[in-house]
């Protein structure tokens, strides 16, 4: 095993810098983002995407959209007011940075001169003592600082030192780098322990000044960042308004970040977070930041992250985390932007640690949760991934709040960065995709060439060059899906135990694998031309989630390889995604469809599909053919219904309703939420909660009289109603205050005559028997109480 002191001598190689600065024996080379050159394969394709169609998008959004003018108006180069959030800075600080990466993946000149004109604007905005907030009004000294628990200051700020890094490291141009050095300057002369002691809301330049120190060797940035994440959780600290209040939870301002041992809050703000407390970990050596950051991430493989590498379970709490094992899938919220930061943050994590678990974190993070933030087309984006959608989702385009597609912008063209990293003695294979890479170790040059069509094979060549013949430790990591464990933890675990091995070959000839912290590790002499042969098995797998995840209970997902996969609606016509049972004997087979998504490997095989028998109770099941596809890959077609999740057995199932009077009928309702087909699907709670039962609510509508219709082709005779409540307490649903059914004769609506009373029951199927009706309608009215709203799973007649 090697030391820490070794471990962490890592070279990042993704915030590569000008120079050699060292702390706590970090030593960083000036490896530029562009040292790795995709040139095929899975993600040539997903690049040229990215450069050719996200970035273009976002530029000219940005202009649309008059967040690039509002820069302008700042400097006095135009006339108007500032349009558009508080926030909105960052987006065009992103979109530069995507800029820098996209350059570093195919150089571009008129894409450089447009950034050029742009980043004029942005440092002619900037005051002379180095404050840059479009939002604010100029000169107004007493408005600054003043609202940092939303306003964002900063953040914007942060986000445009990093692009102002990424840009510099590119192209070598420091006008921007220079600016945001004189931003970076103001912070640490006003924000200090004789000064203002309040950290942003939302975190980000904590990130930033680390990254500063790097390319600056100045370690008054790093001093900086510690400085504000160590006022988190510091009571009576100093701001502009006087003693300010802790943020909460919510901002991860609630106890000092070194007592915190589980994410809270907002996900996003959280894993900017837990990012920069890995970097101040690093590059200090604090015990106390590195033993919490563990503790986190414990937390989160552990017990609160979704199968993709998602985060951020509830949109109730605010995109935040919900809480150990909570983690619903019709209802998740799991941010793009989430995905993205919980990369960033594993691939920190290895940094300090040099353990490939965190690597196996940042890939499925990455191919998996993030890639499914945007279209195959790289024009519309989804902000909330839950891992299924009962209706089905469609991406938008660009919205007023643009987080999630500006950092798709920025990230998705640095992947190849993430690729490789170095220490004094060893290459780090991290990634796996059709590439060259110019390394060194020392002063040694080396070039490292992989052939291979992952994720879709595990087979990956790679020739290795050395100018000279130089001994060196490969260390070729091991994907933990390859070694029997889809997460690093017990949160997700496979039925069934692969005896297919990984091989290794080196020059054709097969190897014994020596696997340290997850990397297979060759350690010899190189010569020009060196072969080494990776094969990594991947055969399809069932994945089961651990028993406290009550979401998941009685349920699987299939992966293969690194791919998580799903049933979309769309391959399984006139049927229902959640209806189907897959067995844990059922064989499914890979297919590679050229012309299907792009290209992609799918997977048949057979199933089962449950559906209600005639006698309206008992649940049987047929054979149905079903079709996987990698999920990333989902709703590029048309909208239709999605799961990541499926049932092992019937009792986990959806099935398809008997067919009936009511669900043959037109059914509509006063506005609500959900679907009304929900109320006759003849599903009711199980035991599997909320998330798992379909249903129709008028929240948050409190007091409302709402209404339900069923409209018949034809008059039916009728004499029974089913009702089952549908209440969230504590949150805004509650059974209602009152309801009576109404049928229609003629023109007029008439109550029918009930033999039992209107129940309200909680947490049971209430049935009313009234006189038999002749009617081509039936109407329920519902009263909700005075302070809440009602809802229903099941509000059906016979």
């Amino acid at each position: 095993m090697k030391t820490k002191v070794l471990l962490a001598t890592l070279i990042f190689v993704l915030c590569a810098i000008d120079g050699i600065c060292a702390g706590r024996g970090i030593v960083f080379q000036s490896l530029m983002m562009n040292n790795v050159h995709v040139n095929g394969g899975f993600w040539r394709q997903r690049l040229d995407v990215a450069t050719g169609s996200t970035l273009p998008y976002c530029l000219a959004k940005c202009e649309e959209t008059g967040r690039i003018r509002n820069f302008s108006i700042a400097a006095g180069l135009e006339k108007g007011e500032h349009s558009g959030a508080v926030f909105d800075d960052s987006d065009v600080a992103r979109v530069i940075e995507g800029v820098a990466c996209s350059l570093a993946v195919k150089p571009d000149k008129g894409l450089e001169t447009n950034a050029d004109e742009i980043i004029k604007k942005i440092v002619a905005a900037q005051e002379s003592d180095g404050y840059l907030y479009t939002y604010g009004k100029r000169g107004a000294l007493e408005n600054r600082w003043v609202g940092l628990d939303w306003g964002h200051e900063l953040f914007n700020m942060g986000h445009m030192m990093e692009a102002a890094i990424s840009y510099y490291q590119v192209t070598g141009k420091r006008v921007l780098l220079d600016a945001m050095i004189k931003s970076a300057d103001l912070i640490c002369k006003t924000f200090n322990e004789t000064g203002l002691q309040q950290p942003d809301g939302h975190e980000e330049i904590e990130i930033a000044l680390v990254r500063l120190y790097r390319v600056t060797g100045d370690a008054k940035y790093l001093n900086q960042a510690k400085f504000f994440t160590d006022c988190r959780g510091r009571k009576n600290r100093k701001s502009a308004r006087g003693v300010a209040s802790l943020y909460g939870a919510y901002a991860q301002d609630h106890i000092p970040v070194v007592e915190q041992d589980k994410a809270v809050g907002h996900a996003v703000r959280a894993a900017y977070l837990y990012c920069a407390m890995a970097d101040i970990a690093a590059n200090t050596g604090d015990k106390a930041y590195e033993k919490a950051v563990d503790k986190i991430w414990d937390n989160v493989v552990g017990k609160q992250m979704y199968i993709s590498g998602g985060i951020g379970s509830s949109w109730g709490l605010g995109e935040a985390f919900g809480g150990d094992y909570d983690l619903p899938n019709l209802t998740a919220y799991c941010e793009t932007c989430g995905s993205i930061a919980n990369a960033m943050w594993n691939y920190r994590m290895f940094l300090l640690h040099g353990d490939g678990k965190y690597m196996d974190v940042f890939e499925r993070a990455t191919l998996n949760a993030s890639l499914s933030g945007v279209s195959l087309d790289g024009k519309s984006f989804f902000y909330a991934n839950p891992p299924g959608s009962m209706r089905g989702s469609t991406r938008s385009g660009w919205n007023n709040v643009a987080c999630c597609v500006t950092n798709v912008c920025r990230f998705l063209p640095s992947i190849p960065s993430y690729a490789y990293a170095i220490d004094s003695s060893s290459i780090y294979v991290n990634l796996f995709m059709a590439s060259d890479a110019s390394l060194k170790i020392g002063p040694e040059p080396i070039g490292i060439k992989q052939e291979t069509d992952y994720p879709w094979d595990g087979t990956v060549n790679m020739t290795v060059t050395p100018e000279k013949t130089t001994k060196f430790a490969l260390r070729v990591r091991i994907p933990g899906w390859a070694q029997n464990r889809p997460v690093p933890s017990d949160l997700y675990k496979y039925m069934d135990s692969s005896k297919e091995p990984v091989s290794l070959k080196v020059n054709g000839q097969p190897i014994p694998i020596s696997i340290e912290n997850n990397y297979a590790v060759i350690d010899r002499s190189w010569q020009k031309g060196d072969k080494v042969e990776l094969v990594l098995p991947m055969p399809v797998r069932k994945v089961i989630a651990d028993p406290l995840c009550k979401w998941d209970a009685g349920r699987v997902a299939i992966e293969r390889g690194p791919l998580v996969y799903c049933v979309e609606g769309v391959d399984i016509p006139n049927k229902g995604v959640f209806s189907l049972v897959v067995p844990d004997d059922a064989s499914l087979k890979p297919e590679y469809k050229k012309d299907l998504l792009g290209g992609v490997v799918v997977l048949r095989g057979k199933a089962l599909e449950a559906f209600r028998a005639a006698d309206g109770n008992s649940i049987e099941q047929k054979d149905q053919e079903i079709t996987l596809i990698p999920s990333y890959a989902y709703s590029n077609r048309r909208k239709s219904p999605m799961a990541i999740w499926l049932a092992r057995n019937k009792a986990a199932a959806q099935p398809i309703p008997t067919p009936s009077i009511a669900n043959k009928a037109k059914i509509t309702s006063s506005r609500g939420r959900g679907s009304v087909g929900s109320l006759c699907d003849q599903i009711i709670p199980n035991g599997m909660g909320l998330d798992a039962t379909p249903s129709l609510t008028w929240w948050p509508r409190n007091g409302a009289l709402e209404w339900v219709m069923y409209e018949f082709a034809k008059e039916e005779t009728i004499s029974k109603a089913k009702v089952y409540w549908f209440d969230d307490r504590p949150g805004g649903v509650r059974i209602p205050e009152s309801w009576r059914i109404l049928y229609k004769d003629g023109n007029d609506w008439k109550p029918v005559v009930n033999q039992q009373p209107y129940a309200v029951d909680l947490d049971k199927m209430i049935e009313v028997n009234f006189d038999q009706v002749k009617s081509s309608a039936i109407k329920f009215e519902i009263q909700s109480i005075k302070t809440h709203s009602s809802g229903a799973y099941e509000l059906t007649v016979e």
